[in-house]
């Protein structure tokens, strides 16, 4: 496996907006769509479906066509679903919480996967939905890069930078900016330790 740095996953992030949309990049700062980046310009597929039926798993990448096993709640069992390369299946218990910013970060996760784990997973006869139980636990490096590369994508820092210090003034900027950039105000408090700003 590569290992990439946080200062390179930075890089990779801000090279992929640039491409998708410059004014991500060097605009007015805001919330970066990144359903529509993942699905109009890469190309990839987002599924809805309950993974896992304790709700343990918000998410996974396919690199290969497989038969990825889901939950249906209505018959209370798992089934096989016929997925494609390029699908990334997100839980469906994630659509009724929008609003705490868990949806739009499972999904920048996973396109993070997709970004820099391809060669990891592909051609090997497995789906990152095998992977899902036992990726956390057998690799934390892989999801740790995840992690770093959705929260820059989702981030950006100098666009986060320029929002702070025009709000600055206010009595918790935290929370401004998180509605900003369309992301939980505990993201943002966390991105904003990390980078010294409070």
């Amino acid at each position: 496996m590569r290992f990439f740095d946080a200062v390179t996953l930075e890089t990779i992030a801000r090279n992929e907006l640039k491409k998708y949309k410059p004014s991500l990049v060097v605009g007015e700062p805001g919330a970066v769509p990144i359903e529509d980046m993942v699905e109009r310009y890469y190309g990839l597929e987002v599924e809805y479906r309950f993974l896992r039926k304790n709700g343990s798993a918000l998410g996974c990448t396919v690199f290969d066509d497989t038969l990825l096993p889901i939950w249906n709640p209505e018959e209370r069992q798992y089934e096989l679903l016929s997925v494609r390369r390029g699908t990334i299946v997100i839980s469906a218990a994630l659509l009724y919480n929008k609003s705490d910013g868990r949806l739009r970060f499972t999904i920048a996760h996973e396109l993070a996967h997709w970004l820099i784990h391809r060669e990891l997973f592909s051609g090997g006869g497995i789906a990152a939905a095998s992977a899902i139980k036992t990726s956390l636990e057998e690799n934390p490096a892989v999801e740790r890069q995840a992690d770093i590369l959705a929260t820059a994508l989702l981030m950006p820092r100098n666009q986060v930078k320029r929002a702070f210090y025009a709000l600055r003034s206010m009595t918790d900027p935290a929370d401004s900016l998180a509605a900003l950039f369309d992301v939980s105000k505990q993201a943002m408090g966390i991105f904003l330790n990390e980078h010294r700003l409070v």
